[in-house]
């Protein structure tokens, strides 16, 4: 049985994915690997960089962009892994899937590290690195709570900012605890996202709802409701240029990002609140996404996208 699935999703990021790659060939460890990355209609020569430079990658390339969650479960499904919750994968499926994006420089034990983690811990479903950005900070998406309409709350107001070492303020991105200090967190991000075989049976595939932000949460909030844990494992670090692909269209990558946010509440939150609640949610939530869409039209363009919305 082969020890790990590699899905990357590319979107107009050639030359990451290419480093990416390249990182990936050159990791340590006594463990089989496979990839397949899947091709959003990127229209900048992915396909034919990938088949001339990295022959024995799988490519499944797209006619048209149909989202985030979309291509890598069709990544997913080629390594045998089920759709529907419960199901149980092909015999051929890996023991663990990662998802990761290309614009990502993983350190040669990076992979054998991570997966060592999980063999460490086996009540851990899904594991993630800390990820650090170009100018070495914390990529604080890495290890978060779900945004619970409390937790919402204190981001959208400002209380999360003023007070990011307090532990109910701080909660949103756990800015309360050290970055080097390994903890259970509510999720990691989908930019890297190792999951055992078995989690991917109890909770199912991404929700195809979301076209790109918040199915990463959203799958960890399914995986958690089967009684797995998730954990942050400061031990590994690994670099996340982050926004590239977001750059590409960046207004509609802000639509993107508040709409997840809108579809999230709807399905995990919304039952349990009255009417009015979820009516000042929803406002609130296109309110901010107005603001973000304004900034962003005032922002040089190596500075657009969904990070300068954040």
């Amino acid at each position: 049985m082969l020890d790990l699935a590699i899905v990357i999703v590319n979107y107009k990021t050639r030359d990451l994915l290419r480093d990416c790659l390249r990182s990936i060939m050159d990791s340590d460890g006594a463990f089989s690997y496979d990839i397949c990355v899947v091709d959003n209609a990127s229209g900048d020569d992915s396909g034919a960089m990938l088949r001339a430079e990295f022959p024995h990658v799988t490519v499944i390339e797209q006619r048209e962009n149909q989202g985030y969650a979309f291509a890598n479960n069709l990544g997913l499904r080629h390594f045998g892994f089920a759709d529907v919750a419960g199901t149980a994968p092909a015999p051929s499926a890996p023991r663990y899937a990662l998802l990761l994006n290309p614009d990502t420089l993983l350190p040669p034990d990076a992979l054998a590290e991570m997966l060592a983690f999980m063999e460490a811990h086996p009540d851990c479903g899904v594991a993630g690195p800390r990820l650090l950005r170009r100018d070495g900070s914390l990529d604080r998406a890495c290890r978060r709570s779900f945004p619970s309409p409390e937790i919402s709350f204190y981001r959208m107001t400002g209380l999360s900012f003023l007070f990011p070492r307090h532990p109910r303020f701080g909660r949103y991105n756990l800015t309360f605890v050290e970055d080097n200090k390994s903890i259970e967190v509510d999720s990691v991000v989908g930019a890297f996202m190792l999951m055992r075989q078995e989690v991917l049976r109890d909770a199912g595939l991404l929700d195809e709802t979301f076209f790109m932000y918040g199915e990463d949460l959203d799958l960890a909030y399914r995986i958690k409701a089967t009684g797995w844990k998730i954990w942050y494992n400061a031990a590994v670090t690994v670099l996340h240029y982050k926004g590239e692909s977001s750059k590409q269209r960046s207004t509609q990558s802000i639509i993107n990002f508040y709409d997840a946010m809108k579809i999230f509440h709807q399905k995990h939150y919304a039952s349990t609140l009255p009417r009015p609640a979820n009516w000042m949610i929803h406002t609130g939530i296109w309110t901010f996404c107005g603001i973000a869409l304004a900034r962003n039209v005032l922002r040089p363009p190596n500075r657009k996208g969904v990070a300068s919305a954040l």
